[in-house]
């Protein structure tokens, strides 16, 4: 995924100070803290709590990326726990190093992300005695083995909840036989604030060479097969075709196994006559700014759990086209706040770009739409609040009491 600078910690004056002993004792598991969708909503989230009433503790398996510098918890309370595999016997030492740090510090809720933490931290926050355990699946599995989706749903068992970030991710994990009443869909929010100011304009078309009234077109995401970015380059030699001017950027870097695909991409925009046209960018920081010159944003992802770069396009008031796959339609609604096409299909993802560089006024429409429907039901602040309601609630469930 892109990375962005997150926004400053929520901080909201309680009107009772509470002492240490009093806050919720929280305990927050990711892998690592590079740049990904899961991560940011992680660190968004954890800055964003109320610490008058949360008391922050967070663990991952290697305490790296680009993300870290954006946590304020003491870097004493951010513990790694080094495994090789899930299953070997160091993982058991480290699990038990785990559950010894819940009870040490009375950790009340551990609320884990994802496969891997969810499966390392769950049978362990549960040996640690931790009252609340609460595990957060984002995806519909297209990552995970069949024997992976198998493991996830044992363990999960073991939760008080599972947190999804869209009703179509609910919707697979009811269908994976995961108990529906357990389910609670938390959406992904992002401070819009920081998006739509266009503070240097030209700066990106200057830093990449490009010519200054060129449209870019750009895909911001993971350099990653399940991102579909083949379909997008065939997409965009028909389209640079019609609109010569047109330029293309792919925004974002592709993990260790994915470098090969990478350099398969490459090589197949030259293969269809793109050449300088099209930009691989690598990962970047200044997200916001590079939305303020971009035209149309695309997302041409054959699987999607909720996409933070649907969000942040559309708070920018950039026009978006995404494919129509996961909770992507929960986001945009087509011919509203964007257009929707069938995944894996080149000639509808040209058709919809074209439409909108044709037409200055649709362009216009559905990117004001997209940044009111942003604004008004993906804030960080509402993220924040349901998380935090969520949290009390499951702790008074558990007999833990704590006025809210």
């Amino acid at each position: 995924m892109t990375g962005a600078t997150l926004a400053r910690p929520l901080r909201r004056p309680p009107a009772v100070a509470l002492t240490e002993t009093d806050r919720i004792r929280l305990l927050k598991f990711v892998g690592v803290f590079a740049v990904g969708g899961t991560e940011r909503q992680v660190v968004m989230l954890g800055e964003g709590l109320d610490r008058s009433r949360f008391d922050l503790h967070m663990a991952c398996f290697n305490r790296t990326g680009e993300l870290l510098k954006q946590v304020t918890v003491d870097p004493d309370r951010v513990v790694e726990y080094h495994i090789q595999k899930l299953y070997d016997p160091s993982s058991v030492q480290e699990r038990l190093r785990f559950a010894r740090y819940a009870r040490a510090h009375g950790i009340q809720i551990v609320h884990t992300y994802s496969f891997y933490a969810n499966v390392f931290a769950i049978p362990a926050a549960r040996l640690g005695r931790v009252p609340v355990v609460v595990a957060s699946i984002r995806d519909t599995g297209a990552y995970m083995t069949p024997m992976q989706c198998r493991v996830q749903r044992a363990v999960c068992r073991l939760s008080d909840r599972v947190v999804a970030n869209a009703d179509a991710v609910k919707r697979w994990l009811v269908d994976e036989g995961y108990d529906e009443r357990r389910i609670d869909v938390i959406r992904n929010g992002i401070d819009t604030s920081r998006f739509g100011k266009r503070a240097t304009p030209g700066r990106l078309h200057h830093e990449l060479g490009l010519p200054p009234d060129a449209p870019l077109i750009a895909v911001l995401s993971r350099v990653s097969p399940i991102k579909g970015l083949e379909f997008f380059l065939e997409a965009a030699a028909v389209v640079g075709a019609k609109i010569p001017e047109a330029r293309f950027l792919i925004v974002g870097k592709a993990a260790v196994p994915d470098a090969v695909y990478q350099r398969r991409l490459e090589a197949y925009a030259n293969q269809l006559g793109l050449g300088d046209r099209v930009v691989f960018t690598g990962l970047r920081m200044d997200v916001p700014e590079v939305l303020d010159e971009v035209s149309v944003s695309v997302l041409p992802s054959l699987s999607e759990g909720l996409s933070n770069v649907l969000l942040e396009s559309m708070a920018a008031g950039v026009p978006v086209v995404a494919t129509r796959v996961g909770g992507t339609p929960e986001v945009v609604l087509d011919g509203v706040t964007g257009m929707l096409v069938p995944p894996r299909d080149p000639g509808a993802l040209v058709h919809a770009i074209l439409a909108i560089l044709e037409d200055r006024e649709l362009a216009n429409r559905l990117g004001q739409a997209g940044r009111a429907r942003v604004v008004e039901r993906f804030s960080v602040h509402e993220m924040v609040r349901q998380t935090e309601q969520l949290y009390a609630r499951l702790l008074r469930g558990s007999g833990h009491d704590l006025e809210s």
